[in-house]
């Protein structure tokens, strides 16, 4: 049995492929947001993410005769921006360093339900990650990707991918305990 995407938005992306610029808005501001955090937790600059953003959007709306409907519209635009978001970290020469010769030392285990954080000082402590930490953390706990996807995505080994969302945990961690949280 085969999924079937229902886009509420359908009627707004017709209206956009045939040049309306209402209907262009309209789905600006239904996923402004929602994609502005997306960009942000890959580029973790405002004016970065709002550069990404735009690109995004405007790449979205010249190639939306590419799009097929096979997922929902959101899905398609957040592709577009998690790619625009990477490229752009490119640009900046970040670097995924193959990490399968290094020793890595097991992770600790911690009882998660005795930690709670506060929302303001993980994002912070996200933020100070090294990009490379920070991409494939993000990919993996807020986008929902796998190691394999995020190897594709970033061009790096699967393991790399492995490797470098455990040290973003543990280098996330030390952060925190750092700060007390």
């Amino acid at each position: 049995m085969e999924t079937a995407y229902i886009d509420k938005h359908v009627t707004l992306v017709q209206e956009c492929r045939q040049g309306n610029r209402k209907a262009q808005f309209e789905i600006y501001k239904l996923y402004a947001k929602a994609m502005y955090n997306v960009a942000l937790r890959i580029v973790n600059f405002d004016d970065e993410a709002e550069d990404v953003l735009q690109e995004a959007f405007l790449d979205a709306f010249t190639r939306i005769e590419s799009f097929r409907g096979d997922t929902t519209f959101g899905l398609w635009l957040k592709q577009i921006v998690i790619n625009k978001s990477i490229n752009y970290l490119r640009k900046r020469k970040v670097e995924f360093v193959c990490l399968e010769t290094v020793d890595v030392a097991e992770p600790v285990d911690q009882d998660e339900e005795e930690l709670e954080w506060k929302v303001e000082e993980v994002r912070a402590a996200i933020a100070e990650l090294p990009d490379r930490y920070r991409v494939v953390l993000s990919l993996y706990l807020f986008e929902g990707y796998d190691h394999e996807e995020i190897a594709h995505i970033l061009k790096i080994a699967e393991s790399t991918s492995r490797t470098q969302y455990m040290r973003a945990k543990m280098k996330l961690n030390g952060l925190l305990v750092k700060r007390g949280v």
